[in-house]
C-alpha cells in the first residue's frame, strides 16, 4: 500500500471513528485497527497531523484535538444528531460542515454568539435548513482569510 493510500485510510478512520464515539482515536486505536506496534501507530498519527489538513495534537501531547471538522475537546459549538449531544465542531462554519457527515438526519447546532452571549441554534438535513433561532442567522469573520492561519484560535 502506498503512503497515500495508508493517510487516507487513516484520514477516514479517524473520521468515523469521531462520527461514532464522539471524539478522536488514541493512537494505540490508529495501530490495532492498521496491524501496527503502538509506536507505529503513533508515528501514523503524527504523519497524518502534518499533511496539512486542518487538524492538531493538543500541545506536547500524541493525542488528536482536533480533526475537521471536529474538535475532540469541548468547544462553543455543539452538535446533536438523533437526541445525542456528543461532537463538537472546530467553529461555527465547521459545525455546517459536520451536517453532510450525518446524511438524512438532521443535526443541530448550538452555540452562544461570541459577540453579545445570545443562544443560537440551527437544524440542517441534507444541507437545507430546517429550523434557525433566532430567525436571520449570519456569520461573519472580521479576519482576511488568507490571514486565517496566522491567527490564534478564538
Amino acid at each position: 500500500m502506498s503512503d497515500t493510500e495508508r493517510l487516507d485510510r487513516a484520514y477516514h478512520y479517524v473520521q468515523k471513528f469521531i462520527i461514532e464515539h464522539g471524539f478522536a482515536p488514541h493512537f494505540v486505536d490508529v495501530a490495532h485497527e492498521f496491524g501496527l506496534k503502538p509506536e507505529e501507530g503513533k508515528a501514523l498519527v503524527h504523519e497524518l497531523l502534518q499533511t496539512g489538513i486542518p487538524c492538531w495534537a493538543y500541545p506536547d501531547t500524541d493525542y488528536i484535538a482536533s480533526f475537521a471538522p471536529f474538535n475532540s475537546q469541548p468547544t462553543q459549538c455543539r452538535v446533536t444528531v438523533a437526541g445525542e449531544t456528543r461532537w463538537f465542531a472546530q467553529c461555527g462554519f465547521e459545525a455546517l460542515a459536520i451536517t453532510w457527515m450525518f446524511p438524512k438526519r438532521t443535526v443541530q447546532i448550538d452555540a452562544p454568539c461570541l459577540d453579545c452571549g445570545e443562544a443560537l441554534r440551527v437544524e440542517i438535513l441534507d444541507g437545507e435548513l430546517q429550523n434557525e433561532d433566532p430567525a436571520g442567522i449570519c456569520a461573519f469573520v472580521d479576519i482576511p482569510f488568507q490571514e486565517w492561519r496566522s491567527h490564534p484560535l478564538a
